[in-house]
């Protein structure tokens, strides 16, 4: 009778615990160097290149085949190809964006004798955890001649860190909700303090700009065309007495986009299989880099062009109609702080494995991407029979919760598309936990899917 109940397993109890404090000392060091799209790019092509994995436009159609391609600095799709791409795929997708702060176009400014940098905020996120913590300043600067400069102040030992800096309580007496109290307008970074010389007026800021233009050979006009974002300067750690989670900024979803390129590095088996890292998610996956875009039919297009098809569109719905697609994102790990926001029988908890999300969305499923039960039935036969363990889960309960993910881009496509990934607590906060179990069963459930659906 005991085997009619679905029951959750406690991954400690079942797994090695060898292997999964091995997987998690990989993660935490590129958990704590990719901090931005660019960097997770860079990261996860230097990984590929090791493993054999070729440009696609040195690929000459031979198979088998390791292939790849980089998208703008901020997005990337690699594949292990073994047959023609008309055979259809297994892929894995996740998004290497994460909630953040940008420095708006013209962000330099002066005020009460202190440089200031004006902000704007990327994603969701809750404004008063962005207050008073150390952050860092990473991106790009492209100058007019078209050069390129990489700017990483706060990443490193030594290095000047930043703060937005709040009001403190004895002068903050008035009621409001949070909401109101922290305004966006208000997220100004400080900068410095020290004038270059005895004038009067913007003494401080011409500082500043003379302490770039020292760093990196930039002046004002330089940061107009630039990407600088702010992230918290702390870097990961383990995380409780008994070390079991990982604690890290961007882990929703780079967590994802981690364990997926590692499954692919390392699986095996005969089928064509795929990861793509997808920019822009948090903010409705918009732009040329993001799940909207085409940089990745492009892709798919190319391969198939260089094994001979023709009529590559064609062909490309013949290639979608028989591919499987594992949308890699988080879910909401139940904080016991905080569980009345969930339906508990539908929640994820930390430490039970990677969780299966049937259906995003919100407010009457709106805008989610709900896997057939027969794909849920094929990705459960496959996750029991290689031993991964799994658990279901919903974001929040009805009318209170509710997300997407990039899965309903995929399946527009043609292909089948289901939500899986590890629960995270404190989701789209500058410090994220995930339990080091769920990590590694992460990878071992985007392993197992890639070599056998």
């Amino acid at each position: 009778m005991e085997d009619l109940v679905f029951k959750r397993k406690i991954g400690w109890k079942v797994k090695s615990r060898d292997a999964v404090e091995k997987f998690s000392r990989g993660y935490l060091d590129f958990i704590g160097k990719c901090k931005t799209e660019r960097q997770t790019v860079k990261f996860s092509e230097e990984i590929l290149r090791r493993n054999g994995f070729l440009d696609v436009m040195d690929y000459d159609g031979s198979l088998p085949a390791k292939v790849y391609m980089k998208y703008q600095g901020k997005a990337l799709i690699a594949m292990r190809l073994s047959d023609k791409l008309t055979s259809g795929m297994n892929l894995v997708a996740a998004h290497i964006d994460s909630p953040r702060i940008d420095l708006k176009p013209h962000p330099i400014v002066e005020d009460e004798g202190m440089a200031l940098a004006k902000t704007h905020y990327y994603g969701g996120i809750k404004k008063y955890q962005w207050f008073n913590i150390p952050l860092s300043i990473v991106g790009v600067i492209v100058k007019e001649d078209g050069s390129s400069i990489e700017v990483n102040i706060g990443e490193n030992e030594g290095d000047p860190v930043f703060v937005i800096s709040d009001l403190l309580p004895h002068l903050d007496r008035k009621d409001a909700k949070v909401s109101e109290k922290f305004e966006a307008e208000k997220m100004n970074l400080v900068l410095g303090s020290i004038p270059v010389d005895e004038r009067e007026k913007e003494a401080v800021k011409l500082n500043v700009l003379k302490i770039l233009n020292e760093m990196y050979g930039v002046k004002e006009e330089d940061l107009v065309s630039a990407d600088l974002t702010l992230v918290p300067s702390f870097q990961p750690r383990e995380a409780g007495l008994d070390r079991s989670f990982v604690a890290a900024y961007g882990q929703d979803d780079r967590v994802c986009a981690y364990t997926a390129l590692m499954a692919l590095v390392d699986a095996k088996g005969g089928k064509n299989m795929g990861v793509i890292h997808f920019d822009r998610e948090e903010i409705g996956s918009e732009g040329n880099t993001g799940a909207k875009s085409r940089f990745y039919m492009m892709f798919f297009r190319e391969i198939l062009k260089r094994q001979g098809f023709d009529d590559v569109e064609y062909y490309l719905d013949r290639a979608l109609q028989k591919t499987c697609v594992i949308s890699a994102d988080v879910n909401a790990a139940v904080n016991p702080s905080y569980k009345d926001v969930h339906d508990l029988a539908n929640a994820a908890k930390a430490g039970y494995g990677i969780v299966l999300t049937k259906y995003t969305g919100a407010r009457g499923k709106a805008g989610a991407s709900e896997a057939r039960a027969e794909l849920v039935a094929r990705v459960r036969a496959v996750l029991n029979k290689k031993g991964v363990l799994w658990q279901v889960g919903t974001l929040g309960k009805v009318d209170v919760g509710g997300g997407g993910t990039v899965a309903k881009f995929l399946a527009e496509k043609g292909a089948e598309v289901i939500d899986l990934g590890p629960g995270l607590i404190g989701m789209h906060s500058p410090y994220e936990l995930v339990s080091k179990v769920d990590l590694f069963e992460s990878y071992e459930a985007y392993k197992a899917l890639l070599e056998e659906m």
